[in-house]
């Protein structure tokens, strides 16, 4: 994994400070901690404006957790590569089919920590219903699920409970679905939530 905005000493402690204050004054509230797992795959959801990156990386900050994303290639384009990666991004490119999971999978294997966060959504536009990658990273890595969220009509973020998949996908997704019943996105009319 690269070195990211949360390995970086002093200016971690300086932004944490800094998205305190900014929530605040923005009258956002987290909720929620991050727990002691070492591992595991953090669902964002729901995903439906450009401003759920900064909300999340604030709401980590003050949380005091160290995330890396999944993001699409085209956001990694120079000049902005190396800050979204020092962001904790990791550039996927969806035009072709590469095994994202799998590689997924070998980073929890190779990592003593990971916090691999992953909008179900795949996109900030509609969509019919989630892509399940995530699930499937967390069933093969052997690691739980957190349930993270933005509500921006309570202005309030954070993590939710854990759920440790099962196999039964049909079963699992429907406690993930249930979970998000209530919380809403930027745009609501993005949301399939």
């Amino acid at each position: 994994m690269n070195y990211t905005i949360f390995d970086t000493p002093v200016l971690n402690i300086l932004l944490r400070w800094f998205s305190l204050i900014a929530l605040r004054i923005a009258g956002w509230r987290t909720h929620g901690r991050l727990p002691a797992t070492p591992k595991f795959v953090l669902v964002g959801a729901p995903h439906t404006s450009n401003w759920d990156l900064p909300c999340a990386l604030f709401i980590i900050l003050v949380l005091r957790g160290k995330i890396c994303w999944l993001g699409k290639e085209s956001l990694f384009r120079r000049p902005h590569r190396g800050f979204f990666k020092w962001l904790g991004g990791i550039p996927i490119d969806r035009s072709k089919s590469k095994n994202v999971v799998a590689q997924s999978i070998q980073q929890f294997n190779q990592n003593k920590t990971m916090i691999l966060t992953i909008a179900p959504e795949g996109t900030r536009s509609r969509v019919k219903k989630w892509k399940t990658g995530f699930y499937h990273i967390a069933k093969g890595a052997n690691v739980p699920i957190a349930l993270g969220f933005l509500d921006y009509r309570r202005k309030l973020g954070g993590i939710g409970p854990f759920i440790y998949p099962t196999g039964n996908i049909e079963a699992d997704m429907k406690t993930i679905r249930a979970f998000y019943d209530g919380i809403t996105g930027k745009f609501p009319e993005k949301s399939m939530i």
